[in-house]
């Protein structure tokens, strides 16, 4: 069979056909136009059949539940809602809580009213920059927090390009602030002598201010020892 020809899809909700160069097509009907009557026809697009199959599945559901978005019209926001509602089965829940903080608080406010679709690599720098700099009443923030606000964004625009929503990722483009190593500097031995001191006169935290002294460890980590 030509590699070419189309195929029916699973459970006829579409059908799937290899490019000449290789790639693969999965074409689906998303509604109908309200003027003519007539089906409206969209496509996405993927290296193999089995990715382009998958996609079309999760379109499909997405159109039977009456919550499907055409890439066209979805923008950042609502892209983020569902990133963070349905694809989020392999992580742990305070990753997730820290992905949704952080695009409350960060990534909507800058970027969620643009389109997806059309969000440009100068968008995000500019809102990177916007971060760094501080933006109105809002406190800049550090270079290393800016670069977590960067991986969240990534990851989500990275699944929307897995999806065909994106032909590519716009954050991957963009120039990141330098982090800045801060040298150590330790404790003289005087210092240590009058920190174990002070220790000894708190009863209370004494001994887990000298396990902290002693091991190196953070502070969140010792108070969880019991």
């Amino acid at each position: 069979m030509p590699k070419n020809k189309p195929s029916r899809a699973a459970q006829g909700s579409g059908t799937i056909r290899q490019r000449k160069d290789g790639t693969w097509e999965a074409r689906y009907t998303s509604g109908y136009d309200t003027g003519t009557g007539k089906q409206i026809q969209r496509s996405v697009y993927g290296k193999s059949q089995r990715e382009v199959l998958t996609k079309l599945q999760s379109i499909n559901v997405s159109l039977e539940n009456g919550t499907h978005l055409e890439p066209s019209k979805m923008t950042v926001a609502q892209w983020l809602d569902i990133w963070t509602a349905e694809f989020m089965g392999d992580k742990k829940y305070l990753t997730v809580k820290s992905y949704n903080a952080q695009c409350r608080a960060h990534i909507k406010p800058g970027l969620g009213a643009l389109k997806l679709s059309s969000l440009r690599p100068h968008e995000v720098q500019r809102f990177y920059n916007s971060l760094q700099n501080g933006d109105g009443d809002k406190k800049p923030l550090s270079p290393k927090s800016v670069r977590n606000v960067h991986g969240i964004l990534t990851k989500s625009l990275s699944q929307a390009v897995q999806l065909g929503y994106l032909r590519s990722n716009p954050a991957e483009r963009a120039t990141l602030p330098r982090v800045e190593k801060v040298s150590i500097k330790p404790l003289t031995d005087e210092q240590v002598s009058g920190f174990l001191v002070a220790a000894d006169l708190d009863s209370e935290y004494g001994t887990l201010l000298k396990v902290i002294l002693l091991t190196g460890m953070r502070e969140s980590e010792a108070v969880g020892l019991t």
